[in-house]
């Protein structure tokens, strides 16, 4: 028996055990006797054995309710602020915004003046001249001819058996009075000029030619033709020799 206290309660606790067990023998025995022997009992009564070594703690009771919500504290000071973190990787396209209504046509602008009769694909009007200017260089060679094409950017709407002149002053003799032998071409390489209806080819240099004329085109001895003509020049120095040639020209168109 006292195996088995001791195995549950400890040495303590048996001790505290039969403390308790003579504790209520001497209680009943005092309850029993006080008839005659009220002395006894009240010195048994006035004596208070040793107090026990304290038991081991029970079981932990049931949680209690939650109490009341307590009033609020006063709030905190603002804390310092913190560093700025670090920034963020870029985020993917967005996808693109749905296109926005077209706006309303402005009213219509006033009308410009009429443009230059000067029209790509046109022709040169009845009295206009227009201008350009040629070069060559060959090496002499015997017997050799230098042929010079003369383009008109803008053609002539009639000019087939047009008058043309080669103007050279080393070949051809000016009057005494100093104008042109030709009274179709009164102008220069720096101011070439024609009259309606003439094609004028001007030089001031051509040393190494003995002389010069315009055939036209295929040798059709017509001058010039609505797209142009050709320059023909000879050679007068000699073989082996460097000969440049260049100059202006100007063709007016004829007029009605």
């Amino acid at each position: 028996m006292f195996s088995t206290l001791r195995n549950r309660f400890g040495i303590p606790g048996v001790i505290s055990v039969i403390t308790l067990v003579f504790a209520l023998i001497g209680g009943a025995w005092a309850a029993s006797g006080s008839g005659g022997h009220g002395k006894a009992t009240a010195s048994a009564k006035a004596k208070r054995g040793p107090r026990g070594p304290r038991g081991p703690a029970g079981p932990q009771g049931p949680v209690g309710p939650q109490g009341p919500a307590g009033a609020n504290g006063k709030d905190g000071s603002n804390g310092a602020a913190g560093a700025t973190g670090p920034i963020g990787a870029t985020g993917e396209k967005g996808a693109a915004g749905a296109k926005g209504a077209a706006g309303a046509t402005g009213p219509t602008g006033p009308t410009g003046p009429e443009g230059s009769p000067w029209t790509d694909g046109g022709t040169l009007p009845p009295g206009k001249t227009e201008t350009g200017v040629w070069a060559t260089q060959w090496v002499l060679a015997g017997g050799a001819e230098v042929q010079v094409p003369i383009s008109f950017p803008i053609p002539l709407a009639e000019a087939a058996g047009g008058e043309a002149h080669y103007l050279n002053p080393l070949e051809t003799e000016e009057s005494e009075e100093g104008a042109s032998p030709v009274p179709a071409c009164t102008g220069g390489i720096e101011q070439p000029t024609a009259e309606p209806g003439a094609l004028c080819v001007y030089t001031d240099r051509s040393p190494n030619f003995g002389g010069g004329f315009i055939f036209g085109p295929n040798e059709c001895f017509c001058g010039y033709v609505s797209a142009g003509t050709i320059l023909f020049l000879s050679q007068g120095g000699s073989e082996g020799e460097v000969a440049v040639a260049d100059g202006a020209w100007a063709v007016t168109a004829p007029e009605p």
